[in-house]
Parts: C-alpha cells; sequence; structure tokens
C-alpha cells in the first residue's frame, strides 16, 4: 500500500505519512463527515466555528461549512494512502502535469492537444491546459470507456462466453 501524502497546490512533493497521521486522518474525517451530515444545502448555508490549538496558542475560526466538507474528503484521501493535491480549477498545467494527471505520455498528450480533443492555448512555445478543460476531457474520456466496456459485456452476454 502506498503511503499517504498531501501535497497543496503546484504539484509540490508529496510529504509521506506516519502511520500515526493515517490513523488520525481516519478518525478525523469520520468524525467531521458525521457532524456535517449529508444535507447538501446545509453545507451550503451554515458557518462552522473550529478551535484550532497548537502548542500554547489557540484560534477560533469562523469557516464555510463546504471548506469543512472538502478536508473531511481530503482526510479520507489520506486515511487510504492516495496521495491529495489541491488546486484551483481555473489552473493552467504544463503538458507534463497534464500527461500525469491523465497517466499518458507526454507526447501523447500533446498529439490530443494537436488534434484539438483538449483546449489549450501557447505561452510563448509552450502549451498551456486549463485544469477544468482537462477534467472535462477526463470525464468525456471515462465515460466513453465505460459505454464501450457496457458494449463488450452486451456482446460476451449474447454470445454466451461465461460472462
Amino acid at each position: 500500500m502506498e503511503t499517504a501524502a498531501v501535497a497543496i497546490a503546484n504539484f509540490q512533493t508529496p510529504q509521506p505519512l506516519s502511520a500515526t497521521d493515517t490513523e488520525l486522518a481516519q478518525n478525523s474525517s469520520q468524525r467531521l463527515t458525521a457532524l456535517l451530515g449529508t444535507d447538501p444545502e446545509r453545507l451550503q448555508s451554515e458557518t462552522v466555528e473550529l478551535v484550532v490549538r497548537m502548542g500554547n496558542s489557540q484560534e477560533e475560526l469562523a469557516i464555510p461549512a463546504s471548506a469543512i466538507q472538502l478536508l473531511a474528503n481530503i482526510l479520507s484521501q489520506m486515511a487510504l494512502g492516495n496521495p491529495v493535491t489541491l488546486m484551483p480549477v481555473h489552473a493552467e498545467l504544463t503538458t507534463q502535469q497534464a500527461a500525469d494527471i491523465l497517466n499518458v505520455s507526454r507526447p501523447y498528450l500533446v498529439g490530443l492537444l494537436e488534434a484539438g480533443d483538449i483546449p489549450h492555448h501557447k505561452v510563448g512555445t509552450h502549451r498551456r491546459v486549463r485544469f477544468d478543460d482537462l477534467m472535462a476531457y477526463k470525464q468525456q474520456d471515462d465515460e466513453q470507456a465505460l459505454q464501450a466496456l457496457a458494449e463488450l459485456t452486451r456482446e460476451a452476454q449474447e454470445l454466451d462466453m461465461g460472462y
């Protein structure tokens, strides 16, 4: 199992978490999720008051419930050992960063860009891809893959191939 890690924006190198941190992340995510409940309207309208203690310092903060929901999701991923990166949806990525997100080679990604499959623009001679455009392509590609899989499954059942 991979070690859990968190990186915040700009593709910083994730730092490994100890077993204690992973356990703490799991406990915290469960408690936050229970506290927030499942009512989406409540998450949009409520404010959470949070007391943060570090050493001898203590601060009381008012935080939107939606931000606490995001924190609970991050903690859940950390508890599972998954690396997490936070990025604004309007962020611009290099071709290598975009390729890494799609888990493809950079030359393959450049081919997708040149074919017009993913919108991009150039900054000087360098291509840039908006994160939200990349995620829209990924969602469309994932949907097409699921449709193809469903079609293959249907054909296999029709041919009585034991699936």
